[in-house]
């Protein structure tokens, strides 16, 4: 019993210090880059299943070596990892590694000659007009809850945010007299968003009455609340996206973000700059929103090939 309780008691100093060095390097890489809560998240959870499965072969995380990352990595293939996951996780390993020989903690990246695995850049899923008008459509503005569901769709689609920055919106971030939203993006990057008429609209309707029946006594800063008062999650949101999507007869797979993506689309179809788009999405790199081009030219083709007589 002695024994065990000793072992256990090991192993948890060990779970400690490790937890202790990765929130070291996650405040160290907040403080440098001001990354989302999400993507620390996901930091974190990489670095430590990486050390779940370095301890189990009694192997201190900052001692790893290239063999050992390999071996990890090589389980986690066999158990059905997918390249897309295995890359984000890849990802995670060199920031640490970095950080600790920046650190004094080691000499050597054990990560340097580990090569990415190959994965295809997918198309994100996206919305036709006629869909997101539908999409839009359906919750029922007669009702506290739905003119607010309503207004969120229509300030999704008519600015392309973040579903994060939009659950998180306040109403000192809305400027009515401009005509824009002040939205602080990843990496803390600042941008301003034109807010057309129809979403001005749903948002002064929103805010001078359907608002106030969702808080009554209760006050909050956050511009779209629950029954509670509180800030949305994204999932109360994803669901209220899935609800809607089903009621609107939409059966394609949409992620949170397919109104995000609609937006960057809809716009490049109808010849805005690919650079104006870069900036309303907040990309830092013009890559990123490149992608929305290829979403662009299949749609093209499939209109020439459904209209066109020798399509």
């Amino acid at each position: 019993m002695d024994t065990m309780a000793s072992s256990q008691q090991q192993r948890s100093t060990k779970q400690s210090n490790a937890e202790n060095l990765v929130d070291r390097f996650l405040d160290a890489i907040w403080t440098e880059r001001g990354l989302s809560a999400n993507t620390l998240g996901a930091y974190r959870a990489d670095l430590m299943t990486l050390w779940r499965g370095l301890s189990a072969q009694d192997i201190r995380i900052e001692n790893a070596e290239k063999s050992d990352l390999l071996a990890f990595i090589a389980r986690r293939v066999e158990s059905g990892a997918k390249p897309r996951s295995t890359a984000r996780q890849l990802s995670s390993f060199r920031r640490f590694f970095r950080y600790i020989m920046r650190e004094g903690l080691r000499d050597t990246d054990p990560t340097a000659d580990i090569e990415m695995p190959r994965i295809g850049r997918s198309l994100p899923k996206t919305l036709t007009e006629d869909e997101v008008d539908a999409l839009l459509h359906a919750p029922s503005p007669d009702e506290p809850l739905g003119h607010r569901d309503r207004t969120m769709l229509e300030l999704l689609y008519a600015t392309g945010l973040r579903v994060s920055e939009l659950i998180n919106l306040r109403q000192s971030q809305v400027n009515f007299n401009q005509g824009v939203l002040r939205i602080v993006g990843k990496g803390d990057r600042e941008r301003l968003i034109p807010l057309g008429d129809e979403a001005q609209r749903w948002l002064r309707e929103f805010i001078d009455g359907p608002r106030m029946e969702i808080l009554l006594e209760r006050q909050t800063d956050y511009l779209f609340p629950t029954r509670r008062g509180d800030r949305m999650t994204r999932q109360a949101f994803w669901h209220i996206i899935k609800r809607y999507a089903q009621k609107a007869g939409i059966s394609k797979k949409l992620s949170p973000h397919s109104l995000r993506h609609a937006f960057a689309t809809h716009l490049l179809n109808r010849g805005a700059d690919l650079r104006v788009v870069q900036l309303l999405l907040g990309h830092s790199d013009l890559s990123t929103t490149q992608i929305y081009t290829h979403v662009a030219r299949e749609r093209l083709k499939e209109l020439h090939g459904r209209h066109h007589p020798r399509g």
